[in-house]
């Protein structure tokens, strides 16, 4: 007997969307806010960072809908240099070139559109979403149907229309997928908006906006084909009014987190969909937070945007500015000092003397240890591609393993700053080993350095920290998980 999932309701903002947590997104946002002026004044690096995220987008919203294939160092050359035709062989792909890049520029169209809705200020309405879905297929001919007796074929596409007939997917196995009968598409979508425009008033952050309208489209799904290219155009548009980026489902990552999130929520648990974009949004800030604002090729130019932020430093909001900053260090010093402490009260509880436990620090207002793991942070910050901001205060805490037989292991956790704008802390970590006790060197220096297959936790400081404990606490336990692990298998 035939299995059927029935997806589709009519739309709600059901209870399950209230109080989701955002802090994934929001421990980063505001350091970002604030970096984004300076960029979009001084940088030419920001636009051509955009202009990659374009390509990429472009790129892979059609290998998520499997419109074609295309090799991967291929797509990092065409995100990095443009849509080049002579830059693709035919063995890099599975369709015709020439299609290829029509598909490409279609999609690469429409990412322009959102931002220029966005620049424009445009509202929100079906006759928008049509007009997104005719650019979005312009050079799409044919969807993917099923005829009279059940067999896949090719149906004339309808475009910048909703759907005349069923499009009910069968899945792999056997589950036949109801979305909303095209009667009821004119009435959902309109109801779709009425909801976005609701949310958007009362101030549901704009992450839960995004998502909620993407899964809400989603079980909807009012075209014949071209749901998920549009869908996330919008969820891309919500974001980039609240100055976030475009979402970008990778390849790799449809099955086991995209849709996966989405199957989710249709079972009433939306914080994966919600998470899994503010991943999305956090990787592309971290990545922006490296740009560089002074990138001017006018040596005059360069030299007056030099003069403004020397006489700048002089003002007196700097010096309330540097207090803020300071008491932010001790903060997240604190945070990570008091956690490190609880930690080796319990180890102290569960082992005998055969092995000892114990932690040293250098605070940030301790000017004598402020070259100590200098080495280790910058090998680790170009192993995550990001700028150690080596001319700012940081801070470290030790915590030491001691075997006792000769073995002694230091797990070092650095609170540096990251990027170019000094309101963004980074807490990565790295572990020591020290070999026998009476060997080791001197000045923070190692025996050797054990890679931990950890990225550093990134935050913002510029507004409260007290919120990001809890995510600071899982990445440290994440870092002591790594490490026990590590010594564990090494003994």
């Amino acid at each position: 007997m035939e299995q059927v999932n029935r997806i589709w309701d009519h739309i709600s903002f059901t209870p399950a969307w209230e109080n989701l947590d955002t802090s994934i997104l929001d421990e980063i946002s505001s350091s970002w806010f604030f970096r984004r002026k300076t960029l979009i004044e001084n940088s030419s690096e920001y636009e051509a960072f955009i202009g990659r995220l374009k390509r990429k987008h472009a790129i892979e919203t059609g290998i998520v809908e499997r419109m074609y294939d295309l090799d991967k160092g291929v797509t990092e050359t065409l995100i990095n240099e443009g849509f080049v035709s002579s830059l693709v062989s035919h063995a890099d792909t599975n369709i015709d070139k020439t299609k290829l890049f029509q598909h490409l520029q279609d999609h690469l169209d429409a990412v322009d559109f959102i931002f220029d809705v966005v620049t424009e200020n445009r509202p929100l309405t079906k006759g928008f979403i049509l007009e997104l879905h005719q650019l979005t297929t312009r050079n799409q001919d044919y969807a993917e149907g099923r005829d009279q007796f059940g067999n896949k074929t090719k149906i004339k596409l309808i475009k910048g229309r909703f759907k005349e007939r069923e499009n009910n997917p069968t899945r792999e196995d056997g589950t036949t997928v109801l979305y909303c009968p095209p009667e009821h598409v004119e009435a959902e979508m309109d109801q779709l908006i009425i909801l976005y425009n609701k949310l958007t008033e009362r101030g549901t952050h704009p992450l839960v906006i995004a998502s909620w309208v993407h899964h809400a489209f989603t079980t909807i799904h009012p075209f014949q084909d071209g749901n998920g290219r549009v869908v996330r155009l919008l969820a891309s548009l919500i974001l980039i009014k609240y100055n976030f980026f475009p979402i970008t489902v990778l390849r790799e990552e449809a099955k086991e987190k995209y849709i996966m999130a989405l199957e989710a929520a249709d079972n009433g648990q939306p914080q994966a969909i919600v998470t899994y974009f503010g991943e999305i949004q956090r990787k592309n800030i971290e990545e922006a937070l490296n740009l560089k604002e002074v990138s001017s090729s006018s040596l005059a130019e360069v030299t007056n945007i030099f003069k403004q932020k020397i006489q700048a430093r002089k003002k007196d909001n700097e010096e309330k500015h540097e207090r803020l900053l300071t008491e932010k260090r001790f903060a997240l010093f604190h945070i990570c000092s008091t956690y490190l402490n609880e930690y080796k009260d319990k180890l102290d509880a569960d082992f005998d003397d055969s092995v000892k436990f114990s932690i040293k620090s250098g605070r940030p207002d301790d000017a004598e240890k402020q070259h100590f793991y200098h080495q280790q942070i910058v090998s680790y910050a170009s192993q995550h591609h990001y700028f150690f901001n080596r001319h700012l205060p940081k801070s470290y805490l030790i915590f030491v393993i001691d075997l006792l037989d000769g073995r002694k292991y230091e797990l070092g956790i650095s609170i540096h700053h990251y990027g170019y704008d000094d309101s963004t802390i980074a807490i990565g970590a790295f572990l020591d080993y020290k070999g026998d006790a009476a060997t080791e060197k001197v000045k923070g220096e190692s025996n050797e350095t054990i890679p931990l297959n950890l990225r550093p936790h990134i935050i913002s400081v510029s507004d409260e920290i007290s919120p990001k404990e809890k995510n600071i606490r899982i990445h440290l336990e994440n870092i002591l998980t790594e490490t026990m692990a590590q010594i564990a298998s090494e003994i």
